[in-house]
């Protein structure tokens, strides 16, 4: 406790002193922008700011200020505003503003000090908290002990809070359930304790609720860098611990994908400048197990730290792995597999700008700025040894706090096969049955014993209700035993007490056997299956008439499969940390929260338009694109955990595609309350992006190399992720996609700004699209038009013509090639490339499909490319490197 006492002390320590260096640089120049530009609020909505976050951008050379409402030195909960600043000139502004703030507040004086505040919170979520005291107070925040109910201190902030036409001030309450189910964000009433706010920075991506668903180095010179490793990434390691994996390396997605391979010195030295295995900064190797700067990686079965995978001294994680059995029989070659992937989400969107700065996950920083102290806790196999979880979660609290991803095995589809009667006569032979919610899972070996029906002194003794009297037959037996009477913990229990190595329940109804539910009063120890009505009641008529049955528990198939080899959901829950530290800045930890109404008890009753899901599915799906992939492919998201082939529809309504036949997905959709929040709605949102990363890979190419590429794929990679830096706190989709154009203007002289609103445009978020108030889920009005000319002039110069993605040009910037294909049946066109100056420097006719131009003799620069056909022109910005 007092460590993490003394690391929240650090953190508001490090954030005073930024803080205050960027409130003397940037806030006279912001107020200034304010007074001059800023509609519809008075000087005084204004006169209170506090910068909360401030960091440079290199991919834009612009320095990012997040600056927040606040009054009588009170933040306004999210009333935020973010500032792009260039060369000293605001050059983009986004705000959740509140105006007429003087109006619309309450008192600033709490009827509740801060310990009834929590004592009264935890009792509406059903906690019982003891030995609450505050260990720090500076007014308006404050810190407490954990009280028994919480992983960490509790902290304590006094706020705004703006509801409806009221601005209500509230206890704002960070709590970490000690399960670490929840990691809850939540305000109450300040006088009266009722929850006006609740977020839980734990996003769940659980599956069945939701429609089939589910939680600074400069770069390396390219001049030295020629080698390729073996997944197509440029090699920018030395030799630095020597560390190998056997992986399903990126891009494949999972077992269903390819084979492992093993992966020697994979860590990208400019955002692991020490490798994976370094936590202290300094050269070095300090741990041989899974854990190092960016990921602690472990197994977590029994819903507790269990073992890590040892290298031992030669750092080598070779691990066998056989997917005919469960995942118990491969534990460590599954969190092996989740410590590769996190490094590689860690590693590949550093160089995109998830640096330290900007809040990514870190021990340490390397003197690079932002908060430490906070690399990723990755759980592997989560609670497996209770069955299933179906689910996967990642918990992002602010920069300097470790955030933590939950990965859990999925029931396989299909009925499991669990028995096998082994006496020869009528009934052997391998029979389906379901497993329970508690106690252990069946082990891989198996168990064997003969069988024995359970028997107390009760009306019908094969219920098992009472303790037994029968446990001298029952030791070291399967114990049969029948549904109905009292609970199946009881059952089970009692069963256990009698010496039984485990039990059958047999179905007393005609339906197929259920999940048997409950909770244990005391530890169950042995696993219990429900078995048919039909087979139970065979089995319980020849151990009656005195037979002799001899059985063995053990899976057969289908298998448990486990998340952590399914780089898409690893993927998709670290890129909630990315969103949610990137939105808002690394200091807001709650600038993407998915419901804006609650009931009296905190349940979400109206939710937002909220894209995290999206950008979540969008992160997956770039990290698993390869070479030989196409805009019309079906990409969907947890195929191998759901047993789905290629024709499976994955966790979302519809696949991945540029095909509107398969996914024909337009803005209205996240009006259809079929389509549920937040994961529907930001399958929408994805779906925009992929077409967007499409037409950007039609016109640049793609790049295998996901460090240092300069496809369309990296293009579409660094635009994301500078639009998250960009857009304003809960941006719904007309932010997000204005945050994209802003970033193409900042990053690449809006080249792709026609580009990119065609993408937008024939998804329905055209120029005149409509998204209400991002707060609610359901006033979003699409619209398929583009800009008008006067805004944008899309018909001619760049960005488009009337050959508009007649021809792909490709690598672009380029050096001694570049490839013109066309995708015209038949043409009969020509190419010339002019310099600045208007002298025509290259002339040449094109092949039908596919011509390769030789540009060695043009001179570093930017040319203009135009290509004649049947009477058309196509003209293009070509950069020579």
């Amino acid at each position: 406790m007092v460590r993490n006492f003394y690391s929240i002390l650090l953190i508001v320590v490090l954030f005073i002193g930024n803080s205050v260096q960027a409130q003397d640089e940037y806030m006279p120049l912001i107020k200034n922008y304010l007074s001059k530009n800023i509609k519809g609020f008075s000087a005084s909505d204004i006169a209170e700011l506090e910068i909360t976050d401030s960091y440079f951008s290199k991919s834009t050379s612009t320095q990012h200020v997040y600056v927040n409402q606040m009054h009588d030195g009170i933040k306004i909960f999210n009333a935020q505003g973010n500032f792009a600043i260039k060369n000293n000139k605001v050059v983009y502004f986004s705000n959740n503003f509140q105006s007429n703030i003087n109006q619309r507040t309450n008192s600033s004086s709490p009827s509740l000090d801060p310990i009834t505040a929590v004592n009264q919170l935890a009792a509406k979520l059903n906690l019982n908290p003891s030995g609450l005291e505050i260990i720090s107070s500076n007014h308006p925040e404050f810190v407490l002990t954990n009280g028994a109910i919480s992983q960490n201190e509790i902290l304590v902030k006094l706020m705004y809070q703006p509801i409806g036409e009221r601005i209500q001030l509230v206890y704002n309450i960070n709590l970490n359930t000690l399960n670490q189910k929840h990691w809850w964000d939540i305000s109450i009433d300040a006088n009266d304790a009722k929850i006006l706010f609740k977020n839980d920075w734990v996003v769940s991506c659980t599956y069945g609720g939701e429609d089939h668903s589910h939680t600074a180095f400069e770069a390396v010179d390219h001049a030295i860098q020629s080698k390729k490793s073996n997944f197509g990434f440029l090699n920018t390691t030395t030799l630095v611990d020597n560390a190998s994996y056997k992986v399903f390396p990126i891009p494949s997605v999972s077992p269903a994908d390819g084979m492992r391979q093993l992966v020697n010195e994979p860590a990208n030295l400019n955002a692991s400048p020490n490798g994976w295995h370094d936590n202290n900064g300094s050269p070095g190797v300090e741990f041989t197990i899974t854990r190092g700067n960016n990921v602690f990686a472990y197994e977590n079965r029994n819903n507790s730290p269990g073992t890590a995978p040892d290298g031992g001294s030669s750092l080598d994680f070779d691990f066998p792995l056989d997917l005919n059995q469960n995942p118990d029989g491969y534990t460590f070659a599954s969190v092996t597999n989740l410590f590769y992937l996190n490094n590689m989400m860690h590693d590949v969107w550093y160089e995109y700008g998830f640096d330290e700065v900007s809040g990514n996950f870190q021990n340490m920083n390397y003197s690079n700025g932002g908060n430490q102290f906070d690399p990723v806790f990755a759980r592997g196999q989560d609670g497996a040894d209770f069955g299933p979880g179906n689910n996967a979660t990642f918990g992002t609290p602010p920069d300097g706090q470790s955030p933590v991803m939950r990965m859990f095995t999925w029931a396989p589809s299909g009925e499991p096969q669990l028995i096998t009667i082994n006496t020869v006569g009528a009934i052997a032979g391998t029979y389906s049955a379901s497993t329970a919610s508690f106690g252990p899972i069946i082990p891989n070996s198996g168990i064997t014993a003969d069988l024995a029906l359970a028997s107390d002194s009760s009306e019908d003794p094969l219920e098992a209700c009472d303790e037994l009297t029968n446990a001298t037959e029952l030791n070291n037996k399967i114990a049969i035993i029948k549904r109905g009477g009292c609970n199946y913990p009881t059952k089970v229990e009692n069963a256990q007490n009698a010496g039984a190595l485990a039990v059958i329940v047999v179905n007393t109804l005609s339906t197929p056997p259920i999940n048997m539910g409950g909770t244990p009063a005391n530890p169950i120890t042995i696993p219990s299956i429900m078995v048919s009505k039909t087979l139970g009641d065979q089995i319980i008529a020849l151990l009656g008439s005195g037979e002799t049955l001899n059985a063995t528990l053990i899976e057969s198939g289908p298998f448990v499969k486990d998340g952590s080899l399914d780089a898409g959901i690893v993927s998709h829950e670290y890129g909630h940390g990315i969103s949610n530290r990137l939105t808002g800045g690394p200091g807001n930890a709650s600038c993407l929260y998915p419901c804006q109404q609650t009931d009296a008890n905190g349940n979400c009753i109206q939710a937002t338009e909220q894209m995290g899901e999206g950008w979540s599915d969008y992160f997956a799906l770039m990290m698993t694109l390869k070479a030989g992939d196409n805009a019309t492919d079906r990409k969907t998201i947890a195929n191998y955990v759901l047993g789905q082939d290629e024709s499976g529809g994955g966790l979302r309504p519809a696949p991945y595609t540029t095909n509107t036949g398969i996914n024909p997905a337009t803005y209205d959709l996240t009006n259809n309350g079929g389509i549920l929040a937040p994961h529907g709605v930001g399958f929408v949102w994805a779906t925009m992006l992929w077409d967007m990363t499409w037409a950007l890979i039609d016109r640049y190419g793609y790049d295998e190399d996901l460090l240092n590429g300069t496809g369309g794929n990296n293009i579409s990679m660094q635009l994301v992720i500078d639009g998250l830096k960009l857009q304003p706190c809960n941006p719904g989709f007309v932010d997000g996609r204005d945050a994209i154009l802003e970033a193409d203007l900042l990053n690449n002289n809006g080249d792709n700004q026609c580009l990119i609103w065609t993408a937008f445009a024939e998804r329905g978020l055209g120029y005149n699209a409509d998204q209400g108030s991002s707060l609610d889920r359901f006033d979003q009005v699409e619209s398929f038009d583009m800009p008008p000319t006067s805004v944008l002039d899309c018909t001619m110069g760049t960005n488009s013509s009337s050959l508009e993605k007649a021809f792909n040009i490709y690598p672009n910037p380029a050096s001694g090639y570049v490839n013109v294909k066309s995708k015209l049946a038949q043409n009969d066109a020509t190419l010339a490339i002019y310099d600045l100056n208007g002298r025509m420097v290259v002339n040449q006719k094109l092949a039908s499909d596919s011509t390769q131009i030789n540009i060695n003799n043009l001179a570093t620069g930017v040319y203009v490319m135009k290509i004649d056909a049947k009477g058309k022109t196509q003209t293009e910005k070509l950069i020579v490197q």
